[in-house]
């Protein structure tokens, strides 16, 4: 039987990707702190929930022993730059000599789009520059490792469970008008189902491995999302709010202010920092069709779970 470990299987992500892997016939392992973070993918057949921390080395080479590949969905979106190093830099460095280690064949490492691990410290962002170094630590490794490495790169992840479109929909339940920072800022919006089929069919005997750029057909600006997600969830009268684009000064002393609220703030200064850099498709590498997937359109899909939610 083949048997893969899902770091992040919990995840919004991780749970489409779990669901995927055991329709496909692998045997799942899903290491987590807490075994209750799992409880809605527990009913999944052949999927095994192994409490245990993946960022202490050991305890993560001892997870990856006995596994044919290995996916890797951590990361964080808020924090210092040393909780990014620790997640985006440390973890893959881990788990590249783990994986060495156990003989693994594949390595399936998702990633962003505007990562560029040539050029890390040109990076507008920490977010950016410790994704950049992660994949660069992942590529190094790989060139004389026994596994086979995909770095797949999407624009940011739609889909029923998401905290974008949904979060941008509840926003307009409650504000007469929507104050948006990097409003300007370009986004290649990927159905999370075409994600999932991604890393499954990396996995795929005569995959080609590499870097893949995960997009979806259409490019928005920050502020037709926002005003989308308002139109499509029926708020006013599915006419949404009015969405008013900060200048920069003013959506960095947002941003700010969000980072002093309690709990992961809705927007960071760093994330503006990231926006700095388009996320889309940069045509230098391979998109979804390469590995036999036709993106999903954004507004269809989106409309359903949107009313629904």
């Amino acid at each position: 039987m083949n048997t893969i470990l899902v770091l992040g299987g919990t995840g919004f992500v991780g749970a489409h990707v779990c669901e995927k892997l055991v329709r496909a016939g692998w045997h799942v392992t899903v290491p987590t702190r807490r075994r209750a973070n799992a409880r809605h993918i527990l009913h999944l057949p052949g999927l095994t929930v192994l409490e245990t921390n993946v960022h202490d080395p050991a305890a993560l080479a001892r997870a990856v022993q006995g596994h044919q590949a290995v996916v890797n969905l951590v990361a964080v979106l808020h924090g210092n730059a040393a909780r990014f190093n620790a997640v985006h830099v440390a973890l893959p460095q881990s788990l590249a000599q783990a994986c060495s280690a156990a003989r693994v064949r594949q390595l399936v490492h998702v990633s962003a789009l505007g990562a560029d691990p040539q050029h890390p410290d040109a990076a507008p962002s920490e977010y950016l520059r410790s994704k950049s170094r992660g994949e660069a630590t992942l590529q190094q490794a790989a060139a004389s490792a026994p596994w086979q490495l995909t770095l797949l790169r999407p624009s940011v992840i739609f889909g029923a469970e998401d905290k974008f479109l949904n979060l941008f929909a509840r926003l307009q339940t409650v504000a007469p008008v929507v104050p948006l920072a990097g409003a300007d800022a370009r986004f290649q919006p990927v159905w999370v189902q075409d994600v999932a089929n991604a890393v499954v069919r990396s996995l795929a005997p005569g995959a080609p491995g590499g870097v893949v750029e995960a997009c979806g057909p259409g490019v928005y600006t920050l502020r037709q999302l926002v005003q989308l997600a308002g139109r499509l969830s029926g708020v006013n009268e599915g006419r949404g709010r009015p969405v008013l684009g900060l200048p920069q000064w003013m959506g960095r002393l947002q941003a700010l202010a969000m980072e002093c609220l309690p709990g992961e703030p809705l927007m960071s200064r760093d994330n503006l920092d990231s926006m700095r850099t388009p996320n889309v498709a940069t045509g230098q590498h391979p998109g979804l069709e390469a590995l036999g997937i036709t993106p999903a359109a954004l507004e269809p899909i989106a409309h359903g779970y949107l009313r629904r939610n």
